[in-house]
């Protein structure tokens, strides 16, 4: 018996807290509701009215709570109000500002871009030069992709720094740049590896020694020289006869080159492996070229 009771009183409680749970999420949803018809009622009387001060001052408010698309609606409508007066350079600033934090960097480019045109004494041309370079640092796509924007990033920042040396952004565009450069090697060397992986070895060791030379300072370029010693050895492996010698003769030149540059790398050994490879390779060409010579 007190265990029916127990029972019929535990399944009222959580129709009760049903029910409750249903009331508040009603309730909240037509809080919501309401909140919403009078945001967008109160917006509406902003964009309808011909105070263009009062409605300058409501994107401003909206702008500073974050609200950057309703800010960057208002600002637009604005811009032929105000264009010429004193406010404008703080309303084109604010505007390109809602774009970028709208994260639409190619809009925000343009809007910065345009700013150092109309404004090029602004005391926020510094900044806006920095946020224009920042932008296409931002559009810098999937390493998969064509690299454009990178490029441009890397470029724009170097001007940056060549242009405002003293600039708080100095260091933070340094930094950019050498993202933007790693990102590129990393693109180049998987390049070189499909070529490698492809069995394309000629332009495997073209497109290592090329990651070698572009980027000198970089912590890999010993391990990008000794795939370019395999890939030519492997290239001239498969090369016909006539054409052997010579190319053996150049994996042991680029070993050369590997022992100049990298004298102390642990993988001088394997290097010096394909060099002797190599040579004995050359030797024994010779000596059946010598037998054949004689035979005849």
């Amino acid at each position: 018996m007190g265990i029916c009771i127990f029972k019929a009183i535990f399944e009222l409680f959580i129709l009760i807290s049903q029910s409750f749970m249903t009331f508040i999420k009603t309730f909240l949803t037509l809080v919501a509701f309401v909140l919403l018809a009078s945001s967008c009622n109160k917006y509406n009387k902003v964009t309808k009215s011909k105070d263009y001060e009062y409605k300058l001052k409501m994107a401003d408010e909206y702008y500073g709570k974050g609200k950057y698309k309703v800010a960057q609606q208002l600002y637009e409508e604005l811009f032929p109000v105000f264009k010429g007066s004193v406010k404008f350079e703080e309303l084109y600033f604010k505007d390109a500002y809602c774009f970028y934090y709208m994260q639409m960097y190619e809009d925000a480019e343009n809007l910065f871009k345009g700013f150092l045109e109309v404004f090029p004494n602004s005391t926020k041309s510094e900044e806006v030069d920095y946020m224009r370079s920042y932008c296409f640092y931002n559009q810098s796509p999937k390493l998969e992709l064509e690299q454009v924007n990178t490029v441009r990033a890397m470029g724009m920042m170097q001007t940056f720094i060549n242009t405002h040396p003293g600039s708080a952004h100095i260091e933070e565009a340094s930094v950019i740049i050498d993202k933007c450069r790693a990102k590129l090697e990393q693109k180049e060397y998987r390049s070189a590896e499909l070529y490698y992986d492809m069995g394309q070895f000629r332009a495997a060791a073209i497109a290592f020694t090329n990651l070698t030379n572009n980027y000198p300072e970089s912590l890999q370029g010993d391990t990008y020289k000794i795939k370019t010693v395999k890939a030519y050895y492997k290239f001239a492996k498969l090369s016909i006869l006539d054409k052997q010698i010579e190319r053996f003769e150049k994996v042991i030149g680029e070993y050369q080159d590997f022992v100049d540059r990298y004298p102390e790398s642990n993988l001088l050994k394997e290097a010096e492996s394909f060099s002797n490879l190599s040579q004995n390779q050359i030797k024994a060409i010779k000596y059946e070229q010598t037998q054949t010579s004689t035979k005849r």
